[in-house]
């Protein structure tokens, strides 16, 4: 997860959602990402969709079996659903996020037995830091909005 936190404060220094994330197989970094929907024009610009993509090129596969993701956000339901299709075994996440997360605060997508895969589900981690980055990241952009009117 301080690897997560890491391209979190990327994403800060980019004047993004300050959002990380990253894949692990065999206890090895395969894939990271941050947020950079603004930089890149991206709606789907997410932390974890960057990861994923990075993670399949490494690994030169669609599928992420026995891959774990860590995020600093609980996941959209856009970024729970590539989680879910690219098979990832196991999600880690820091904050929860009660205005569109989908993995406890607004819905459990996860416990929709029906959908075709899951993953193991695990919020809180690291849970301060990764709230505290994006609390400081609101003010500050609040405060800058407050002066320039």
């Amino acid at each position: 997860m301080q690897e997560a936190l890491a391209m979190a404060k990327i994403a800060y220094a980019n004047h993004e959602v300050p959002v990380g994330a990253v894949i692990v197989n065999d206890n090895i970094i395969i894939g990271r990402g941050c947020n950079e929907l603004i930089q890149k024009n991206d709606p789907t610009g997410h932390a974890e969709m960057h990861a994923i993509r990075e993670a399949a090129r490494t690994i030169k596969n669609y599928r992420l079996t026995n891959c774990d993701i860590y995020v600093t956000l609980e996941p959209c339901p856009m970024c729970i659903g590539a989680i879910f299709n690219s098979r990832i075994k196991n999600l880690f996440f820091g904050a929860y996020d009660h205005k569109t997360g989908v993995c406890e605060s607004v819905v459990n997508l996860g416990s929709f037995k029906t959908l075709n895969h899951h993953c193991n589900i695990f919020g809180g981690i690291l849970e301060n830091e990764s709230k505290n980055i994006l609390q400081k990241f609101f003010r500050e952009r609040r405060l800058k909005k407050t002066a320039a009117k």
